[in-house]
């Protein structure tokens, strides 16, 4: 028995050591090889330059400003005399450095394992480091390499369209080896939306290095394909004689300048921020100054802020009935200046005290008569409504490239069953067929739908025109309707603008080509039932106020531009939307836009 107890333990010692001796002279062979040339060889990756964003008239919007970075050599300790001599020399020569700061940077990142040398300064400008390059750069401790920072030339100007850069944090750094190698990635607007064309590809550089890191020789280098730019259909001087309109009136809001072909060329959300603070890294009070503002200028209004379109949603939901109900509209409705529903004696008003007599469709959307959309919304029902609106591009989004953009809502009955678990009512009904109630739309949307009435073609919105040298191609999606439907609502538009009893007659009558639109009066409360007489808006307290919508297209016969404007708590959209979108108007007919158009070029 003792004997097969010690030839068992025999056989096990040496089965064991047989298969160490494999794992060490064959299995772990490849590992050993490949770490053996790490030693010898040394493969270092090569950063592309980000590329450049341009307007449509090729002025720099995002562009990279030439600089240097500085590094020490690792293994050193920070009480060092030498380490000391090395972070002196750097502050003597640029006294805005902090030394202590340079030398948490080195500890954080400093090891055994680690033979690079350390990055201390992320940048420092060209005139700034030219002068002192060559004394620099006789200290073996110091590395001094080409570096390029994000410079935004025209800063709030397009910053929610632009966006800005910034650090890049673990999660990205694992999701993008560029990214990794960089350090940046695209935060926000087109610069996130196109962050995998501007941040190019990596190149490498091998090099045959000592024990000590010391290259001896280079045996590759693959240059890393950069300089991926976009070009815009955008014009910046547009973009900030709006943004510049907005401030002098001390007024927020949103305008929107876009082609029927869907090319952007201005969208301004008012107030903005300046996207180099976040470059580098945005201090905390920067931050938290401008995420307490009651303005929001942090928030992208065109495409991230829903509202409730209030009258403009007219056109829209008489296209609706229509597609939902088949001659509807060629009955009239009679307008007392409010209507009930069954035995309920609450009132849903018209706008107009006295209301507006017998209405057609015409009337309806010159006048703006609200009772005609009550009365025509009770016959169709709102899950038909909801359907079509949505097909015509309200509360869906609009698929322009620009990141995160919001849905808004256009409401039925499963979407409030599913929202609140409630029953729909038919009041509800009624003061959605106005653009109140639950819903919601961006300006863009509006914009988008705009250019639907004016032309039949939905279009998909695009801000940039060029990337990386190859031209984007418009998205459009032909909707028929009714020609005598269509024509008649067209027509109403025309006479918003140019008839005496439109209600943007003031502000778009004289223009040197013809406007067709529709304002709108969005209410953000509600008016109590006791009321006879409405408050005027101005009267209001500046958050009670309703939102001032106009939405436009020119010239009326031969439609090539929409202009959206919407104003935050302006009130009234004819008088306080409706003067900006005129001088709009005014702005690109002096600069030769009205012409003979072939889409894509001008």
């Amino acid at each position: 028995m003792r004997y097969y107890v010690a030839l068992f333990v025999f056989i096990t010692v040496w089965v064991l050591m047989i298969v160490r001796i494999y794992h060490l002279s064959i299995k772990s062979n490849y590992y050993y090889t490949q770490l053996a040339k790490e030693n010898i060889l040394r493969t270092e990756p090569l950063k592309p330059v980000r590329g450049e964003i341009t307007d449509k008239n090729g002025k720099l919007l995002a562009m990279n400003r030439i600089g240097f970075s500085v590094s020490i050599v690792p293994h050193m300790k920070t009480t060092s005399d030498e380490f000391k001599r090395a972070v002196s020399l750097l502050t003597r020569t640029f006294p805005e450095l902090n030394a202590t700061e340079m030398s948490k940077v080195y500890r954080k990142h400093d090891s055994p394992y680690n033979h690079k040398f350390i990055k201390v300064v992320d940048f420092i400008e060209y005139e700034k480091m030219i002068s002192a390059y060559s004394t620099l750069s006789l200290h073996p401790e110091i590395r001094i390499e080409a570096e390029t920072k994000r410079y935004y030339p025209y800063g709030r100007y397009a910053a929610h369209i632009v966006g800005y850069t910034g650090r890049s944090n673990r999660k990205e750094n694992a999701e993008d080896k560029v990214v990794d190698i960089v350090g940046k990635v695209g935060k926000s607007g087109l610069e996130r939306y196109y962050n995998k064309v501007l941040e190019g590809e990596l190149g490498y550089v091998v090099n045959k290095v000592t024990a000590t890191n010391k290259t001896v020789e280079t045996i590759e280098r693959v240059p890393p394909k950069d300089n991926k730019n976009l070009k815009l259909h955008l014009d910046i001087a547009l973009q900030k004689m709006i943004y510049d309109t907005f401030e002098e009136s001390n007024e927020t809001g949103v305008a929107i300048v876009m082609r029927t072909t869907g090319e952007v060329i201005a969208a301004v959300s008012y107030p903005s921020y300046d996207p180099n603070l976040f470059v580098g890294g945005i201090g905390y009070k920067a931050w938290r100054a401008l995420q307490e503002d009651l303005a929001h200028p942090f928030t992208n209004k065109f495409i991230h802020g829903t509202y409730p379109p209030g009258s403009t949603i007219k056109m829209g939901m008489a296209l609706a009935f229509d597609k939902a109900s088949p001659g509807i509209l060629s009955h009239s409705e009679y307008c007392p200046g409010y209507m009930t529903i069954g035995e309920s004696k609450h009132k849903f008003r018209c706008w107009k005290h006295y209301g507006h007599g017998t209405v057609g469709l015409r009337k309806a959307i010159r006048e703006s008569c609200d009772v005609y959309f009550y009365n025509k919304s009770l016959k169709v029902g709102i899950d038909a409504m909801a359907k079509y609106l949505r097909s015509f591009g309200l509360g869906v989004k609009t698929g322009i490239d620009l990141p995160r953009e919001f849905n808004g809502v256009i409401p039925d009955k499963a979407w409030k069953r599913k929202r609140f678990n409630s029953g729909w009512f038919k009041g509800e009904t009624v003061i959605s067929a106005i653009g109140q109630g639950y819903d919601a739309v961006t300006p863009m949307q509006v914009a988008r739908y705009t250019a639907l009435v004016a032309t039949g073609n939905l279009v998909t919105p695009r801000v940039v025109d060029i990337v990386d040298g190859n031209k984007t191609k418009p998205v459009i999606k032909p909707i028929y309707f009714d020609p005598s439907v269509i024509g008649e609502i067209r027509k109403g538009m025309y006479d918003v603008c140019n008839s005496k009893k439109g209600t943007a007659y003031r502000a778009l009558h004289d223009l040197p080509i013809i406007v067709a639109g529709k304002t709108g009066t969005s209410q953000v409360t509600s008016i109590p039932q006791s009321t006879v007489r409405r408050i005027k808006e101005e009267d209001l307290a500046y958050y009670k106020r309703s939102h001032a919508w106009i939405t436009t297209y020119a010239p009326y016969d031969d439609p090539q531009f929409v202009v959206t404007v919407l104003v935050e708590h302006g009130g009234h959209g004819g008088s306080t939307a409706g003067p900006i979108a005129a001088k709009i108007y005014r702005w690109l007919y002096k600069h030769r836009y009205f012409k003979a158009y072939i889409p894509g070029e001008n």
